[in-house]
Parts: structure tokens; sequence; C-alpha cells
């Protein structure tokens, strides 16, 4: 194998990823029942993906047609924003009241903890929620920078720093994958 080579190791396929989406939508249902006082919150940018998904599979599963849904931007909240080649933030979208309800961050990978961190305290510019929990797609147990550790995941895989996590989404990447990226 030439050096510098890239291996590449799908850790969820399309039907697995199906699957993973629907358990996922449906422990946030046995945990928030009637979504009253739950909302949902994904952060962008590829957040927001996962929680189009589980926010649409939520509703079905409850029979409702509408739950407070919404999306965080957290550029201007991140620890490296100075080092960040940022072109142009994406749009805060939370047209409902946190006070006093359960919010349910969203996000893709969860790595060292510092995203969750920002979205934190992005969300209390919004208001004071009564709890707030963390649903990913996947975790990077090993990888964490700070103690943040998620409430839900959809896959747990044991990564080393020369590693990377990719999620294709069919509606940006044209496929629905979750791949581990290896330099050997």
């Amino acid at each position: 194998m030439k050096p510098n080579a890239l291996l590449v190791k799908t850790l969820l396929n399309n039907d697995q990823l199906q699957i993973t989406l629907q358990r996922l939508a449906h422990q946030l249902v046995e945990n928030h029942l009637s979504f009253n006082d739950t909302a949902l919150i994904g952060i962008q940018p590829r957040g927001i993906y996962l929680s189009d998904r589980i926010a649409a599979m939520v509703k079905a599963i409850i029979g409702k047609k509408k739950i407070d849904y919404g999306k965080l931007d957290i550029t201007f909240y991140r620890d490296d924003v100075q080092t960040r080649d940022i072109k142009a933030p994406h749009d805060t979208i939370i047209p409902f009241s946190i006070e006093n309800k359960s919010v349910i961050l969203i996000d893709d990978v969860l790595h060292t903890g510092r995203t969750i961190r920002s979205a934190m305290d992005a969300l209390v510019d919004y208001g004071r929620p009564k709890n707030v929990e963390l649903l990913v797609l996947v975790d990077r147990r090993f990888s964490r920078e700070l103690p943040i550790q998620p409430d839900y995941a959809g896959y747990t895989v044991d990564t080393i720093i020369t590693q990377k996590v990719i999620v294709y989404w069919n509606e940006k990447d044209g496929k629905d994958e979750v791949v581990l990226i290896d330099k050997v």
C-alpha cells in the first residue's frame, strides 16, 4: 500500500442508516411522548440533515403535523472562529420559545465535544431550557476534549486522531452512508 493512501470502511450503509434513524426517533418518542414541552434543534450545517429526518419521523410516529423544531447556527460561538475560513454563517431558525422546555440538540458526529459546547452557549441566547439532551448519529467515543456525552447515539465507534468519520446525506451528497476514513 502506498504511503498516504486512504482506507475507507463503511460503518452504516443506506439500509443500516435508515434503521438507525427509526430507532433514534422511537427512542425520542418513548422518552418525550407527545412532544408538547419538547423541542428538537439541529446544529448547522450538517446536523440539520439528521434533524430534518428525525423531526419528520417523530411527527409521523406521534401523529402530529407540527412539533417545535429549529435550526441553530453556532459559527460565532466557536472557540476557533478566528482560525476558520468562514464564508457566511447559516441561518438560525427557532420560531418558538425554548423557555422551560426540554431541548434535544441534534448533530451528525460527536467528536471532541467543542461543537456541542458552542451550541449550548448559543442556545441560552434564546432562553433557558428546562433541560438539554444530545442526539448524535455517530459518537466517536474516545476523542473527547470536553466532558460531553450523548443521550442518544445511533452508532458508536472508537477512533484515533488520524481517522475521520464522514456522514453522507442524500440531500447534499447524493447517497446515505457513514464511512470511516483512515490515512495509512
